[in-house]
């Protein structure tokens, strides 16, 4: 049955067992104990996520692509200004549940506060939104206050970028086609320096890689 990333979502946030499946037939299994923060969350992925974390100042924080929003809650209740940014009505809701701030609408769209943002997240892959890892980026270094950061997962194998078209599933609904990217950790620095960013640091996390970027001319170091 075709549904919505809504739905699938808000099964998620049951425990119902969740995948995406690209045009090419290809499955990969989503982490969903990760993406929704659950207890069942693997210590890796925790200490990746502590990681991520410990990158961002007490200045505000603009998570794109927040999802249910287990960064955006956590810097809050960690006395950090945070916003959450996603499409999905249901992730807004699972976001806001956990007190985070967060809204319904689209990155490319106005967003608040541009270019008064400490750090903006890309987390989970998320610099492959929409299929333009370039523009993501270039929207990303917008929303950046002076010597601001964004704070970005790569694939940590040495790929180029590569384009597909996704899809969510369960075993009762998929979700409509989107378009999605992924960015190669060898591929990273040409994609940055075409979006008017740096890449200031790069660190392999139990076989996850999170980097650090900056505007062009920037004196922040990591």
């Amino acid at each position: 049955m075709i549904g919505t990333i809504d739905v699938i979502y808000r099964a998620a946030a049951q425990g119902t067992r969740c995948w995406v499946r690209n045009d090419r037939g290809q499955v990969r299994e989503l982490p969903m104990a990760r993406f929704m923060g659950s207890s069942e969350i693997a210590a890796s992925d925790r200490i990746v996520d502590e990681h991520v974390i410990a990158c961002c100042s007490q200045h505000p924080t603009l998570d794109l692509g927040c999802g249910p929003g287990r960064f955006t809650a956590s810097l809050h209740h960690r006395g950090s200004p945070a916003l959450g940014v996603d499409m999905s009505v249901a992730a807004i809701e699972l976001t806001r549940s956990r007190g985070g701030a967060a809204i319904c609408t689209d990155l490319f769209g106005p967003l608040p506060a541009e270019r008064c943002w400490q750090q903006v997240l890309l987390v989970d892959g998320n610099i492959g939104i929409g299929g333009n890892p370039v523009r993501v980026l270039q929207r990303a270094a917008e929303m950046l206050a002076p010597q601001g950061i964004v704070i970005v997962e790569v694939d940590p194998r040495p790929l180029a970028v590569s384009h597909e078209m996704l899809r969510w599933e369960t075993t009762d609904h998929t979700s409509p086609w989107f378009r999605w990217s992924r960015v190669g950790a060898g591929a990273l620095g040409t994609v940055a320096d075409a979006a008017g960013l740096l890449v200031t640091d790069v660190r392999s996390i139990h076989s996850r890689m999170i980097a650090v970027l900056a505007a062009v001319g920037s004196t922040v170091k990591h």
